[in-house]
This record gives structure tokens, sequence and C-alpha cells, in this order.
């Protein structure tokens, strides 16, 4: 393996009660390197990505990671039980045996402070994904898996996640593989994009893959302008709740 790559994935096959899932899928992750894999609801990529975090078997094929590498998962979904009151400080303890000076350094890195004891159940969509980050990055990971990361989130607080996800990259020379709906929202954060329908419909550079026949006949023509300069030319940020607190200069 070759000793840039974190993880090599190679034919990743799978078959589910004789329904095929996946079908002879290859990829690679680097160091400081962002994939993103996009696809239709149903086209495979957490199963995917379970297969390549070790979670689930695949029918054929090989998944190959570096040596004692660490990695980081932010899942799709979490469960919270309202009548089980956890805080933010208790939750993320339970992830590892972190200290509250630790715990309040990756929740500033996330620009999640104020959360530290707030309620669980209490947070918005916004706010429960970056403490769910900050849960993936107290291990201080060489390898980060986001599945579907700004799951839940508005449209401001989407591109606001993706920018803190690109940071997050330069800051700790990691790699990072990335779940997502959305291309447009993720090109400028991204190096390459696998577009997923069971099998590898098309992959490359993103301009590259918004471009290709295959993830068109599968998205169709979306506003991709729109998109494209809201994610690219966006001079402020927002606070968790979505609200503009500061601009940015071009």
């Amino acid at each position: 393996m070759d000793e840039n790559f974190l993880i090599n994935a190679s034919n990743i096959s799978l078959e589910i009660e004789q329904r095929q899932i996946l079908n002879n899928i290859s990829l690679q992750v680097a160091k400081e390197q962002i994939v993103t894999l996009i696809g239709p609801n149903g086209a495979g990529k957490t199963s995917l990505v379970k297969i390549v975090l070790g979670l689930v078997k695949p029918s054929s094929g090989t998944v190959t990671l570096r040596k004692n590498l660490r990695v980081g998962y932010m899942p799709q979904r979490l469960h919270i039980d309202p009548s089980m009151p956890v805080s933010v400080d208790r939750f993320l303890k339970l992830a590892v045996n972190a200290n509250r000076s630790e715990i309040g350094g990756v929740l500033k890195e996330v620009g999640a402070s104020a959360l530290l004891n707030s309620q669980l159940h209490s947070l918005s969509g916004g706010e429960l994904q970056r403490v769910l980050l900050a849960r993936a990055l107290i291990q201080a990971p060489q390898l980060l898996v986001l599945d579907e990361p700004v799951q839940g989130v508005d449209v401001n607080g989407q591109a606001e996640l993706y920018r803190l996800i690109e940071n997050i990259r330069t800051r700790h020379k990691c790699g990072i593989l990335l779940v997502s709906h959305d291309l447009h929202l993720v090109m400028s954060a991204t190096d390459e994009v696998i577009c997923l329908n069971q099998h590898v419909c098309c992959h490359g550079h993103p301009e590259q893959v918004s471009n290709d026949p295959a993830y068109l006949e599968l998205f169709g023509k979306k506003d991709a302008e729109t998109l494209a300069v809201y994610t690219h030319h966006h001079n402020h940020s927002h606070d968790l709740g979505g609200d503009i607190v500061e601009k940015r200069e071009k």
C-alpha cells in the first residue's frame, strides 16, 4: 500500500438477501485529501462507509487501512432519548477519556464552546452536527469519516459546516471521507468526487463530475449557478442558529 494513502478499498461488492447493494467499487483516500461520495438515496453510500470502517463485511473485495490508523467517525443519525438527559460535556467524555480542557478545545474548534453544558436533546440541527463533529475530532484522527455531516442543517449552516470541515483538514492534516447529497455545496471543499448508484457512475474533480452525463442523468440540471455563487462567494459567517454574525473580506 502506498505510504501516502490512509485507506485503499478495492473491488468492493455487497449483496444482502440476493439484492445487490454495491458492485465492484474501489476508492482511496490519501493524507490531507477530501474524497466525497455522492449519489441518490439507496445508492449504497452508507453501506460503503460501514465497510471501510469494518462494521460490515463485503461480499467480495478488500479494504486495507494504514497500520495503526486513528479514525474519527461522524454517523449519519444519532437517536437521542429525551427521557435520559445527557449534557454535551458528558456525551464527549463518554467518547474517550478526555478531560474538560480537551473537550473545551475541540468544542471551540468547531464553534460550539457555548454548548458545553447544554442538554444534547435540546440542541438544534446545526448545533448537534457540530457536537458530533467535535466527538469525531477529539481522538486526533488521521482519517475523518463523515456520513451526511450537514443533515438537518439549513443552507446557511451547511455552507459554514463545509468550510469548517475544509479548515479541519488543513489544521489537522488529516484525510476525510465525506458523504453528501449535494455536489455543488461541497465543490469548494472537495478534491475528488465518487458518484455512486450501487456502482461507480463517474469520478474525478468535482467540476468534472458535475458535467458528466452520468451525474446529470442521476441528478438532473440543478440551479448550479446560484448554489456555486453562494458557496464560493459567501462573504459572511453564521452563528449556530444560522444568523449572520460577521462579514468576511473577499
